[in-house]
């Protein structure tokens, strides 16, 4: 058994200079993003079967995350010689020879599953911003979430798409691509991290008003709010960190050498990729469990109504879900 995994492993390995610890790295992450895809999507299927008003938020929720950890597992499951005959990114112009095209598709499926990824934290700032927008300023009109959520997505995907025309017309290489992907995700990273930040301070204050007049405790909830922030701050400063290290290195180099063609060593770019992708399975993960163990608080926070105080006021039905709570109030 011993052997025949080895041979295995050389086969894969081959054609490419992918090293036999790298090639394992790899089919662990893509197993640990393949149990993240089956778990999402056993809930999804659940979720599809329950009624609430929530129910198509956190399907919605789950379903980012099939997306991302599947995608995720077909990129890490895949051989890297498949794909490219090196391991560490390496310059390639579109057109050139055959190799391009493997590097290519390599880097719009990293592309996607990024955008899968952040598109779940998106979403729930969205729903976060909405809720806060409906106690701060409970006299303006408030747009739709997911009208929001789709327009920030789509300007997104429009700039992944615009990277890619850009590199199929001979504009810059394939280096240049993973440049504006790094710059791209670490500005959004250091949105994330501030909005996070912002968000979680007013909805403290908000719980601590709704706990107060309705008499109930708000400790339960104050602490998801202080676990997702926590976390979420973690791994999107250590997102951030990676994505500045790596555009500052690329630019430095290039300026220095006037091209990329050996930017990066085995050794660093195996730190990189295993505190980026590890960083992701941690924090998909962790979705998963928060959304697992939803606390109902509708009675005793949102919909309370206790003799002596006034019911605070509901956000319509339609709009705003009485169950979103991914770290937050349920409102």
């Amino acid at each position: 058994m011993e052997n025949s995994t080895s041979t295995m492993v050389a086969d894969a390995i081959a054609t490419g200079d992918e090293t036999e610890m790298e090639y394992i790295s790899d089919v662990v992450l893509g197993v640990a993003f393949l149990i993240i895809a089956i778990v999402a999507a056993q809930r999804m299927a659940w979720s599809n079967k329950q009624d609430g008003t929530d129910t198509s938020v956190v399907t919605a929720f789950y379903s980012l995350i099939l997306c991302t950890s599947t995608i995720r597992s077909i990129w890490f499951l895949i051989p890297n010689s498949v794909f490219k005959p090196t391991y560490v990114p390496d310059a390639r112009l579109a057109f050139s020879g055959t190799s391009w095209i493997g590097v290519f598709l390599s880097e719009i499926i990293l592309s996607l599953g990024s955008l899968g990824l952040f598109s779940i934290f998106i979403l729930i700032l969205v729903y976060w911003a909405d809720i806060l927008k409906k106690y701060f300023q409970p006299g303006e009109t408030r747009s739709k979430p997911m009208k929001t959520f789709k327009k920030i997505v789509f300007f997104l995907f429009s700039v992944q798409i615009l990277n890619a025309v850009l590199f199929l017309n001979d504009v810059y290489s394939s280096e240049a691509m993973r440049l504006v992907d790094a710059i791209l995700l670490a500005s959004v990273s250091i949105i994330c991290v501030i909005e996070i930040t912002i968000f979680s301070h007013k909805f403290r204050t908000v719980l601590q008003t709704l706990g107060a007049i309705n008499q109930v405790s708000t400790e339960s909830q104050n602490k998801r709010i202080v676990w997702i922030t926590v976390t979420g701050n973690l791994f999107f400063f250590t997102r951030a960190f990676l994505e500045i290290i790596f555009t500052s290195v690329l630019i430095i180099y290039w300026h220095r050498n006037g091209n990329v063609a050996e930017t990066f060593s085995h050794k660093w770019w195996d730190v990189y990729v295993l505190i980026k992708h590890w960083s992701e399975v941690a924090i998909l993960a962790l979705m998963l469990y928060i959304l697992q163990s939803r606390f109902t608080t509708n009675n005793s926070i949102a919909t309370g109504n206790r003799d002596g105080y006034n019911q605070v006021p509901e956000a319509e039905e339609d709009d705003v879900p009485k169950n979103v709570s991914i770290g937050s109030v349920n409102v």
